[in-house]
Parts: C-alpha cells; sequence; structure tokens
C-alpha cells in the first residue's frame, strides 16, 4: 500500500466494467516509450535543478546534485564489469545514498534488487541468488554480515560489492585473497567519480524492467517484474482530479516546475514498495524527501526531525508508526506547524489511531490507502470512521467471481480483488507462480489477483475481507505464517504447532505460536523465541506462546485457523507465565 493523493480518483466508480483489456501482449506507447525512471529524474532535475530533492542523516541533494551523482555511480557501476540489463541489490537502512545507488543503477542500465535488511544472511543469499545479482551496494555491517566467515561462496555471479560508510570498521571479508571474495570499492569515492573515465550512459526505453522482491504470500520473497513505464502510471504518477496523464518525461517535468514543491518525511523502509514508491512520486512531483537516518524507530526524534524540516506530509507503516507519534503530539497543537497529512501505507490505519490525529489536527488529511506490489495503487479508503475497511478503487480494479468475472454492484458475494491494465509481466524464475497469480478471462483480459477477498456494494466501493491465505501482517512486514510455523515444529519440545496474527497495539498484529508439547515438554516462549532467532527474521519470531493440549486441525487434517484465532485472544491472566508463556486447560 503506498500514498495516493492526487492519484487515486475520488469519484466511484462501478467495479463491474474495469478499464483497460490487460492482455499479455500490450506495450507501451510511442508516447510512453521514454517514461523510464532514470529519465524522469534527469527530467526533473532539468526543471528544478536548485531545488532540495533530499535530505537525511546531515545530508541534502539538490536535483542537479542527485542527478550527477547518479551518473557518476553509474560509470563506476559500468566500469567495474556491469552489464546493461544487470541486477544489482542495494542493502541499507533508509538514507540518501539508498536513493542515490538507485537512480545510478538504472542509469547504467541495470535493475536494482531491493533487499530486506532486517533478513539474515540465508534470506539474503537466496535473493541475490534468485535474481542473479552481479553487483551489491551495501552498508558496510550488513556487507560483512553477509559476506564474512565464508559467505558468498553459493553467489558466483556476485563480482563486485560498493561499501557505503556505516561507521564499521573494514570487515575480513574485504582483505581476502584475489578471487576468492567479490572486489570491494568506497561509495563516497564512486559517487564523486574518482578514478573512473566518463562514459557514455546506455539508453534505456519503455519495455525496461523494475523488479522488487516481496514477501508476500509463499514463504520464499518473490520477485515481482514490471515495465518501468507501468510501474510509472500505475504507483507513481501524481495528477491532478481530471487532469490527463502525462504524455512525456518533459510534461512531467513542466508539471513539477508549476507545483508548490512538498515535503514528505518517508518513513517506511525503501526497501518495501510503500516507502520507495512514495519517494520516488515525490522525487518525480518535484519535493523533497526527507528520510530519518536513526536505525531504531523514536516517536521523538522523528516529530523533531518534521519540525525542523517543515514537512508536509509523513509517511508512515499502518498504527505501529503512526500510534506513538500521535501520542506524542496529543496536547501540543503547536508542534510541526506545516504538517498537513498523513498518510500510511504497508498495512492499514484503525479508526481510532485515526481519530488521534484528527483530535490533535482536526484539518489534517489523514490518508489510508490499498495496493501491493503486484498490483500498484488501487485505492484510497472510503470510509474513515467504518469499522470495515472500506476503498474507493480505481477504474481497472475489480472483485472477480470464480470465473474471473468482475462480480456487479451490490452482489453479495464474496469475491477475489484483482487488477486489470498496467500490471507487472510476472514474477521473476517462477512461471508456475505467474500463472496462477496473473491469469486470463475467457475474454482473454490478464488480471493480477491482489491475495484479497472482498465484497463491492452498490456505489461502487469495494470492503477489505481479509487475504486468502495464511499471512501476518505485522507492522508494515507480511510473515507467512507456514514457514513459521515449520521451524516451530522442528523445536524437539514441539509435537504440533499453528502460526496465526494476534490483535496488537501497536503492530497491528504480532506473530503468535500455538503449540502442543512433544514428550519431553514444550519450550517456554523466551527459548522458542532464541531458538527461531537462528532461523528466522526478527519480524517473524513468535512474539506470544499459547500452550494446548492438541492442535486443533479440520477433518482433511489442515490448521483449524478460527479456532487458533480465537485461542489467541483468550486473555492471558491467570495462565501467563513470567515469560509470557500462556498455558491452556485441555478445553482450549
Amino acid at each position: 500500500m503506498t500514498e495516493t493523493a492526487e492519484r487515486t480518483p475520488r469519484a466511484r466508480r462501478s467495479a463491474a466494467a474495469p478499464g483497460g483489456r490487460g492482455r499479455a501482449d500490450i506495450r507501451p506507447g510511442a508516447g510512453e516509450r521514454r517514461l523510464t525512471l532514470a529519465g524522469l529524474l534527469r527530467a526533473v532535475a532539468a526543471a528544478v535543478p536548485e531545488r532540495t530533492a533530499l535530505v537525511g542523516g546531515g545530508r541534502r541533494r539538490t536535483y542537479a546534485e542527485l542527478d550527477a551523482r547518479a551518473d557518476r555511480l553509474a560509470g563506476h557501476l559500468l566500469a567495474a564489469g556491469t552489464a546493461p540489463g544487470a541486477r544489482v541489490a542495494l542493502l541499507s537502512r533508509n538514507r540518501v545514498e539508498w536513493l542515490e545507488a538507485f537512480f545510478g543503477v538504472l542509469r547504467a542500465g541495470a535493475v536494482p534488487v531491493n533487499l530486506n535488511q532486517r533478513y539474515i544472511r540465508s534470506e539474503l543469499e537466496y535473493v541475490l541468488a534468485d535474481s542473479g545479482c552481479a553487483a551489491l551496494v551495501a552498508e558496510r555491517a550488513h556487507a560483512a554480515r553477509l559476506l564474512d566467515e565464508g559467505g558468498g561462496a553459493d553467489l558466483p555471479a556476485l563480482g563486485h560489492v560498493v561499501l557505503v560508510d556505516d561507521g564499521t570498521a573494514a570487515a575480513a571479508w574485504e582483505t581476502r585473497a584475489a578471487g576468492s571474495a567479490p572486489r570491494a570499492a568506497d561509495y563516497t569515492a564512486a559517487a564523486a567519480g574518482a578514478g573512473g573515465a566518463a562514459a557514455p550512459l546506455p539508453a534505456s526505453g519503455g519495455e525496461a524492467h523494475y523488479l522488487l522482491y516481496t514477501g508476500g504470500t509463499t514463504g520464499l520473497p518473490k520477485g515481482v517484474v514490471w515495465r518501468q513505464a507501468d510501474l510509472f502510471r500505475a504507483a507513481l504518477e501524481r495528477r491532478g482530479r481530471g487532469r490527463p496523464r502525462a504524455a512525456s518525461p518533459e510534461e512531467v517535468a513542466r508539471r513539477a516546475r508549476e507545483r508548490r514543491p512538498r515535503r514528505m518525511l518517508v518513513l517506511g523502509p525503501l526497501m518495501h514498495a510503500a516507502g520507495q514508491w512514495n519517494a520516488l512520486s515525490a522525487l518525480f512531483a518535484g519535493g523533497t524527501v526527507v528520510l530519518s537516518a536513526d536505525r531504531e524507530f523514536d516517536a521523538e526524534r522523528v516529530l523533531a526531525l518534521a519540525e525542523a524540516e517543515r514537512v508536509h506530509t509523513i509517511q508512515v507503516v499502518g498504527d505501529t508508526m503512526a500510534r506513538p507519534l500521535a501520542r506524542r503530539l496529543a496536547g501540543t497543537p503547536e508542534r510541526c506547524p506545516d504538517l498537513a497529512a498523513l498518510t500510511s501505507g504497508g498495512t492499514p490505519l484503525t479508526p481510532q489511531v485515526q481519530q488521534m490525529w484528527r483530535n490533535w489536527r482536526p484539518r489534517i488529511a489523514v490518508n489510508d490507502s490499498y495496493g501491493g506490489s503486484e498490483t500498484g495503487v488501487c485505492g484510497a479508503a472510503d470510509a474513515p470512521e467504518s469499522r470495515a475497511a472500506r476503498f474507493a478503487m480505481g477504474g481497472s480494479v475489480a472483485v472477480l467471481d470464480e470465473h474471473l468475472r468482475p462480480l456487479p454492484p451490490g452482489s453479495r458475494c464474496i469475491g477475489r480483488i484483482a487488477r486489470t491494465g498496467r500490471i507487472p509481466l510476472g514474477y521473476h524464475n517462477d512461471p508456475e507462480l505467474t500463472a496462477r497469480t496473473f491469469p486470463v478471462d475467457p475474454d482473454g483480459r490478464r488480471w493480477v489477483l491482489s491475495g484479497d477477498y472482498g465484497t463491492v456494494a452498490q456505489d461502487g466501493t469495494v470492503t477489505l475481507l481479509g487475504r486468502g491465505s495464511a499471512v501476518v501482517n505485522t507492522g508494515g512486514e507480511k510473515v507467512f505464517a507456514e514457514e513459521v510455523e515449520a521451524v516451530v515444529k522442528s523445536h524437539p519440545g514441539v509435537a504440533d504447532a499453528i502460526v496465526v496474527g494476534a490483535p496488537d497495539e501497536a503492530l497491528g498484529r504480532r506473530v503468535a505460536a500455538i503449540v502442543a508439547p512433544a514428550a519431553c515438554g514444550a519450550p517456554g516462549a523466551e527459548e522458542l523465541r532464541e531458538y527461531c532467532r537462528e532461523h528466522l527474521a526478527g519480524f517473524k519470531i513468535p512474539r506470544a506462546l499459547h500452550v494446548v493440549e492438541h492442535v486443533r486441525r479440520t477433518a482433511v487434517g489442515k490448521q483449524d485457523y478460527r479456532w487458533a484465532a480465537e485461542v489467541v485472544r483468550t486473555p492471558a491472566a491467570p495462565s501467563a507465565e513470567p515469560d509470557g508463556t500462556m498455558r491452556h486447560p485441555p478445553s482450549a
């Protein structure tokens, strides 16, 4: 999900007749072949060179500086052997260098690959191997975590690493004998063009690709492949209500020059769609992207930064960030006088948190949007006061029946929320999953299934009912329950297990494990967390442990998720132990 101000039509449309044929053979028209991400930055930078583009960690970049540094990074990558079309991974927390490197990779004619810095080494290695990355731009500590102690041995394609200074000392892998590790280069020198001769940069057109890895619903990360022109239309373009789409990069740039520059504090991780797309959208609109360089989220420091930079919009990841910020602001209406909008991406805001923001500043715009890595931006929350998640969707979105036919407005049926028209080409290296997620209907129209189920009201609004698979959305991170179950069940003290999401005030949902003990006895919550920490990223580790006599399953042997949801809602007292373990009587 990502911010949709100026992009999603507010007029309600019928979901029965979505626009666009969505056929697999659609190609960008002649006027769109130049709508590449690197080309759009070039055009905007030429139109507003002295505007501030990026702020973060004490660094400031004008559009002209961002454009020039991207060129120099591209030259460095080309000189290091990065071929056009190659893939280059980015591994860093939010910082100015992340976006500089992103555009530098694009300028080299290569494809950026987002890496989640919270992944453990095996997960990082999987994405690097699956994407076939030839180079990596990474903070030094993250590179060491990946490449020290024999790491990277199974990544023969990875030949070059550009190291971003993060205050840590040089790691052992950087001094290995030649040929046993990727070549290392300093980011600061590369971005300054030190030691590299100027070389012509490759041209790219509307068929240029964009690759975004997402945790999704299959456990292992998946690479979603978009055409850049389609991504711009589906997720990044900003235009006023009723205004036609921009026909060229020059028109995008002209609109950016005419638009009053806005400053957005992007708190969502740039390695996820919500944070990245909001940042790119703001840049293509000629605005300023402000980034927090803090390693951990701190509400007071975030607000101090917002106040110092006079930001107009704060982008958050659901209640996880919005709630502590609202609590800090409560009773201080004079704080952040320029702040006029809050936008959420990655996970919905609850009505309670939206009200907290309106209590602080009644006229603040609270934007909640619906979309995903495979769908782009689909719509915006329609009724913020409603307990149901209702969204006014764009004309290319529909709720489909089992035959891939759009349900008519007012239908009582539940269907799958899908989008047609400008959608991804599919998943990288996974034709089977591509065929399932991007089906073609009997009329030859190609769809992408969001994974969510919903209903369509008479006025065309869509009510989101939930995902069709066992995914826990915790603080904006999607956790595949069966992946966690497999690790939990491998513990010698666990006979059976089921993992679900439990309500959580801060995270929206927290990962909860329900286990049946083995003969030797079930582990306690802290012991299980320590065990899982060896195999899973931190956000996937169960935060709550419920011990039951038996894990209930359906008649066909599948996990009974409805029963599990009731178990995790059971009050902890008086069964909670000091480490948080909750033991349920046999009747649970």
